[in-house]
């Protein structure tokens, strides 16, 4: 195992089960970029401990029964590189619809500590659930 991938099987155990423990995994400078996110109204960046701990915040405060399962981590040469593909299940408390969704997380470590990540999720399956509109389908 190395650097990068022990942190990812860390924050898939953590993010939701244990969020302070979470925090201490993450560099106060941690940039995460959602390419996705945009087509339902959310941020494609977050830059800063800040910005993420209130995103992260206002999503756990949205589902219910949150959890990631069927992880598989695959470490990069680089120690410090990984990438992860992982299902993931919730309940939203807003519109009481069930969310499955898959991603793919790439994560960078520095330091011991997640520096960077990089998500990947559909867009349409976040919509359905949250009850959303896909936006921006002419451009």
């Amino acid at each position: 195992m190395t650097i990068a991938s022990d942190l990812l099987q860390r924050h898939f155990q953590t993010f939701v089960q244990d969020n302070a423990l979470w925090q201490t995994l993450i560099a106060d400078d941690l940039v995460w970029e959602l390419p996705y996110a945009p087509a339902i109204g959310h941020p494609a960046r977050l830059s800063g401990r800040e910005e993420v701990v209130r995103h992260v915040t206002w999503f756990l405060g949205a589902v219910e029964n949150f959890r990631f399962f069927d992880a598989r981590v695959h470490p990069f040469a680089d120690p410090e590189g990984a990438v992860a593909e992982v299902k993931a299940e919730a309940l939203i408390k807003p519109t009481g619809r069930t969310y499955r969704q898959e991603y793919v997380l790439f994560l960078r470590a520095v330091g011991g500590k997640i520096a960077f990540l990089r998500e990947y999720f559909d867009p349409a399956r976040a919509a359905k659930a949250l009850d959303a509109p896909i936006l921006d389908l002419e451009t």
